[in-house]
């Protein structure tokens, strides 16, 4: 039996809390807060999307970084085994649209219930609002007589505890009000492990201008939404998109926002095609059309057919057309930069929303120096990261949560 300390009570804390115990060994759990799962309870609009139902290379495709050091971690835990888990534990699941896995009660709190109560059947002891202020960390003789340093134990701001394991489950910075405030990446820079620059990801964009300022509230549904730095793609996606009060958010931002986070937010053009469906042909046609229908309107007054009304007077401004102009006065220099502003509608970003609105933190414990079967540190022997704390990051729709279960069962799972 080892004696195993669990830094954090998220969803990778109590999972690897869970699979050491059943191994036999002598669990702590420590959370600083007065409950656990508290950024569980805010995950899915409170309901917690907990997985993604597909199979493990069809999930790796949705990881934005870290595919390749999770490979063995989510094959050995998948999307299938995590759902076994939350049913024999108490929790019955439902399927909604994007294979996106659910309660079917819509509670959050049930998958927090569920991993606390296999975490009590397997005997972890549970310390709430208990914060670990440092890992004691000592050099020793290892088993083939080298000098290495291990992990000789933890101290919190109630007492010390020894321990032959240390698991680090601390996460990210996103949200930080749930807890998560970068205590894990103390901790592993003060080990000697390299650190990626955290930054938000899944969150909205600021915007440069006030274009957008009128756009608010304004939701535009089967659009494509298209990110380049220079002459190079980095995004291109179709869906929906929010205009706010900041620029714009959404299920398309969020996922643009994975992908360029670690760019230079200047370097970055977005071009929104409002009408993805038509060719610029085909458009062109649908246009005169329009303007033969209302050829004795204004402008501005003859694209309700085609364009929400809140939106029609920002295309007219990116295409410089006057809007007061009558359609049946309109040149073709004029139409065509119309047809432009309508499949390239052009937007600017100017940064990223903060951690405080950031569903993941991207970025984390550098990944070369952890061990990816085991997630155990490579410079410290008994440490081990899972979760948000390691520089792995994916998409929206349970993917994110999964990568905490199964790097949080892999960490515990290997302390035999």
């Amino acid at each position: 039996m080892k004696n195993v300390c669990v830094i954090g009570g998220g969803a990778s804390g109590l999972m690897a809390a869970y699979a050491a115990a059943k191994n036999g060994n002598n669990v702590i759990l420590f959370e600083k807060n007065e409950k656990l799962g508290k950024k569980i309870y805010i995950t899915g609009k409170g309901r917690c999307n907990l997985t993604n139902d597909v199979p493990p290379e069809e999930f790796l495709e949705n990881v934005v970084r870290g595919g390749k050091f999770l490979k063995g971690a989510i094959y050995s835990f998948s999307p299938e085994a995590a759902k076994e888990f939350f049913i024999a534990h108490g929790t019955a699941l439902k399927t909604e649209r994007g294979n996106r896995v659910f309660p079917v009660s819509d509670h959050a709190s049930d998958v927090t219930r569920a991993l606390e109560r296999a975490c009590r059947e397997t005997g972890v002891r549970i310390h709430l609002s208990e914060t670990v202020e440092k890992l004691q960390i000592q050099s020793a003789l290892s088993d083939i007589g080298i000098m290495c340093d291990r992990i000789k134990g933890v101290k919190t701001d109630r007492g010390e505890y020894l321990c032959d394991e240390a698991i680090v489950c601390t996460g990210g910075l996103s949200y930080p009000t749930t807890g998560s405030t970068g205590d894990g990446y103390r901790f592993a820079v003060e080990a000697g492990h390299e650190l990626v620059e955290p930054k938000p990801s899944l969150c909205g964009l600021n915007l440069k201008g006030n274009f957008f300022e009128n756009l608010q509230g304004l939701t535009l549904r089967n659009i494509s939404l298209t990110a380049k730095r220079g002459k190079k793609t980095v995004y291109e996606g179709f869906g929906e998109l929010l205009f706010t009060h900041f620029g714009i958010s959404g299920p398309l931002v969020l996922s643009l926002s994975a992908m360029i986070n670690r760019l230079p937010a200047e370097e970055i053009r977005l071009t929104l095609d409002l009408k993805p469906a038509l060719d610029q042909e085909t458009l062109d046609r649908r246009l005169l059309r329009d303007f033969e229908k209302y050829k004795n309107r204004m402008l501005c007054n003859a694209l309700d057919d085609l364009l929400p009304q809140k939106m029609i007077g920002a295309v007219l401004e990116a295409s410089g057309t006057d809007g007061r102009k009558n359609v049946n006065s309109l040149t073709k220099e004029e139409r065509r930069a119309l047809l432009w502003a309508l499949k390239e509608f052009p937007m600017q970003p100017k940064s990223l929303r903060g951690f405080s609105e950031a569903v993941v933190t991207s970025g984390g414990v550098a990944l070369s120096g952890v061990d990816p079967k085991t997630m155990e540190s490579k410079k410290v022997h008994g440490l081990r990261f899972c979760g948000e704390t390691l520089d792995v990051d994916a998409f929206t729709g349970g993917f994110n949560l999964q990568i905490a279960f199964s790097t949080g069962y892999a960490a515990g799972n290997s302390i035999k």
